[in-house]
């Protein structure tokens, strides 16, 4: 599996990904990364019923996803990635799971936030786990659909800080 998306979306499965990334990226699998998700049945099956039976979804804890990553990215199929937060996205890097863009979706407010945009918000923990992920070497942008305009996150994180 070739890799085309990994996001950071709190809602993971949901109408923006179902219906403007995976036709734009062409995805044929999903793979969700959620140590929540992966351990409650019933939400994983809410998830699994929205997605079209075109497209596979894998649902893995950390753990889990840790242990498949290496032989998971082979063949010709095409992955979308999904975390629900910043701090999932660096465990995964740190695990081995190694990418060089990080798409930043939908973050929701919440205490001691700040907003970057109408979708997204952040706290020191996420702007944290963000700079270690962009001084790894991974390129950061907010967009919520591909029609939107890419904000860059180097520059956010400069303005967040000072």
């Amino acid at each position: 599996m070739s890799l085309v998306l990994v996001r950071v979306d709190n809602r993971l499965i949901h109408g923006q990904v179902l219906e403007a990334w995976l036709p734009h990226v062409q995805a044929d699998i999903v793979v969700v990364v959620d140590d929540g998700i992966a351990n409650d049945s019933f939400r994983k099956q809410l998830m699994l019923a929205v997605v079209p039976k075109t497209v596979r979804v894998d649902v893995y804890s950390h753990e889990q996803f840790e242990a498949v990553t290496h032989s998971l990215f082979s063949g010709d199929s095409k992955g979308l990635v999904l975390f629900a937060t910043p701090a999932d996205a660096l465990k995964a890097y740190r695990g081995g799971f190694h990418f060089s863009t990080l798409n930043l979706g939908n973050m929701h407010v919440g205490p001691q936030k700040c907003c970057i945009s109408q979708t997204l918000y952040v706290d020191c923990a996420d702007l944290d786990d963000l700079e270690q992920l962009t001084e790894l070497g991974v390129e950061i942008c907010a967009q919520c659909i591909p029609t939107d305009r890419k904000l860059h996150w180097d520059c956010h994180c400069k303005e967040l800080r000072a």
